[in-house]
């Protein structure tokens, strides 16, 4: 059981809480496998709260709470009254009277924070500017399912120092895993966070891919240029930073590639590495729903 009431950076779980996440969602997912489900949050109910669009966390929270038991409500910013000026304070507030727990996926960090101080119920964050939680408990759970451990692993981050390196960085350091970060200058990770968990465990910043990659078991990237970036972003990282076959040749053999989707195909990543035997974006992209599940058990919602 986690002992925070709210989940917004993965930093609210320390290392025991993470790992027994991961095993608690190892664990629901293959008993799914086996045509097992148990109503565990039966009667239950999730809001969700989406200002940016969504597939992947939509669709796993709310097939999630189905097969938990539970009921999931989807909403827009349009369709609530934050549309029309109510504060994120009192919707928060509100959402507390009638459901058990909310998720968010944001555009600015403090809006989650802004709703998690606000609310008396538990709240997750879907993604926002800063971090991204769930994308890294599902990625962990990847990893652990693939290497059979967490602990002394190297993880090589390629591209953009953004939201999901964030996350990655806290989970990672928790668990044991190194890291060496690859980005262009203009675009390395938050350095206050990447002195925090240098105390943990060792986080090399470089310019240099080929460096980062070396030896790594794990090689992950993102997309460069999200929906709301200047094209003219992408120069900073084309041709340097595309991870394709001659990047991953440097890593281990048994590297795996991942990616937390959606891809822009031979932009930060070739095809042919996309969809090559290293590959387990589609594992990686279906935990998602298995850790999910997990993180809102363990909150005792």
């Amino acid at each position: 059981m986690i002992k925070a009431k709210d989940v917004l950076t993965l930093d609210e779980l320390d290392k025991k809480e993470l790992t027994q996440t991961i095993d608690l969602a190892i664990k629901l997912k293959k008993e799914l496998n086996k045509g097992i489900t148990k109503p565990l949050l039966k009667n239950k109910t999730l809001a969700m709260i989406f200002q940016k669009p969504s597939t992947r966390t939509r669709i796993s929270f709310e097939t999630g709470m189905f097969q938990l038991g539970g009921h999931a409500i989807n909403m827009s910013a349009q369709d609530l009254q934050l549309s029309r000026g109510e504060s994120i304070e009192d919707t928060a507030k509100t959402l507390s009277r009638y459901v058990d727990v909310v998720m968010a996926r944001v555009y600015d960090h403090s809006t989650i924070q802004s709703l998690a101080e606000n609310a008396s119920i538990p709240v997750v964050n879907g993604l926002s500017n800063s971090y991204h939680p769930c994308q890294i408990l599902a990625d962990l759970m990847t990893i652990k399912e693939k290497k059979g451990r967490l602990d002394g692993l190297k993880l090589a981050w390629i591209g953009d120092g953004n939201n999901v390196c964030n996350s990655m960085m806290i989970g990672c350091s928790k668990v044991g895993i190194s890291m060496s970060i690859a980005t262009p200058k203009e675009f390395t990770p938050d350095s206050s966070l990447v002195k925090q968990c240098k105390k943990l465990v060792d986080i090399d910043l470089t310019q240099d891919p080929s460096k980062a990659a070396k030896d790594a078991d794990v090689l992950v990237t993102d997309t460069f240029v999200s929906i709301h970036d200047k094209p003219s972003r992408l120069r900073k990282f084309l041709p340097k930073y595309q991870v394709n076959s001659k990047l991953m040749a440097r890593a281990n053999k048994s590297c795996i590639f991942m990616h937390c989707l959606p891809a822009k195909r031979d932009q930060e990543v070739t095809s042919d590495v996309i969809d090559g035997p290293q590959s387990v974006i589609w594992d990686e992209a279906e935990n998602r729903l298995h850790s999910q599940k997990a993180l809102l058990v363990s909150l005792r919602i």
